[in-house]
């Protein structure tokens, strides 16, 4: 059987049907702010990180003719703060929702011992609430890497490059999963065979092998699906 060394794991909107979570959150703090968050904006944030995520509602904050409200927010970090206190509310509150396929992934992976690692943008602080609740679901995860455990997250390759020196091997012989076009990017030029699974956002990088879904695939099925 042709199999990776690793299976690497974006979470938000891959593993887990997250973002509308996410969408809620972003939409909560606005609306605190006198203003709208559309789906449009949401897709504009799609896979982080959060301190891009932070700079643009901050921009739209801030946005209207030069004026800054009183109320408005002294930085983006201020934002992301904000942001992260209302998600993690709902990630503690909210039991998790798999995307189609993603959790009988996990456990083709695990039944047949490919190590498998969490790359997220999010950061620890919501990533270890998630976890938890999905190790008891289909076992322990390899390893997990946050958004702000890396000096550079997605798009940047470091995230990926990062998984593959902690899990010991080389990162050509790793298979990403991805859903949005800034984590295709980080994998792919990270080195890493990846498979994007469109979802909210089209995706049109190249060199990615794209699907509209997980359900029937198998480990060695993905893997095969990325060779040149």
């Amino acid at each position: 059987m042709d199999l990776p060394e690793a299976v690497l794991l974006d979470l938000d909107g891959t593993l887990l049907d997250s973002e509308p979570l996410w969408l809620m959150a972003e939409q909560r703090l606005m609306d605190s702010y006198g203003l709208p968050w559309t789906q449009e904006d949401q897709q504009a944030c799609l896979g982080g990180p959060l301190g891009r995520v932070g700079h643009y509602m901050y921009s739209r904050v801030n946005s209207a003719d030069g004026y800054i409200s009183p109320d408005a927010p002294s930085s983006p970090n201020v934002i992301v703060t904000e942001l992260l206190e209302i998600v993690l509310g709902l990630f503690k509150t909210v039991p998790i929702s798999w995307r189609p396929g993603a959790r009988d992934l996990v456990t083709n992976a695990h039944e047949l011992g490919v190590p498998t690692c969490i790359v997220t943008a999010s950061w620890r602080v919501l990533l270890d609430v998630v976890i938890e609740q999905m190790s008891q679901q289909v076992g322990n995860f390899s390893a997990s890497i946050a958004g702000d455990e890396v000096a550079h997250s997605k798009p940047d390759p470091t995230p990926y490059i990062t998984a593959a020196q902690m899990l010991g091997i080389e990162i050509k012989q790793a298979l990403a999963i991805e859903d949005s076009p800034t984590g295709v990017a980080s994998a792919v030029s990270a080195g890493a065979r990846t498979i994007a699974v469109e979802h909210i956002a089209p995706i049109t990088n190249q060199g990615a092998h794209v699907l509209r879904s997980l359900e029937g695939h198998t480990i060695e099925s993905l893997w095969s699906a990325t060779k040149t």
